[in-house]
């Protein structure tokens, strides 16, 4: 069987973990911000962890597992 190519789209997207978690950024932080309280663009600039039912997958989309 042939190897499976990286997904590029993803790989620029996430970041993964030497624990095998999944980090990402939130959504909905590139524009309009100036109609958002502080305190939502602060969560927003934080990263996320990828849910766990969508490691997986995720996982092998980046050819890591």
């Amino acid at each position: 069987m042939p190897k499976l190519k990286t997904h590029k789209g993803l790989a620029k997207r996430v970041r993964v973990s030497p624990n095998g978690k999944i980090k990402r950024r939130k959504a909905f932080a590139g524009h309009l911000m100036s109609g958002k309280s502080g305190d939502r663009k602060r969560k927003l600039k934080r990263t996320a962890l990828v849910s766990k039912g969508f490691t997986r997958s995720m996982l092998r989309a980046l050819g890591k597992a």
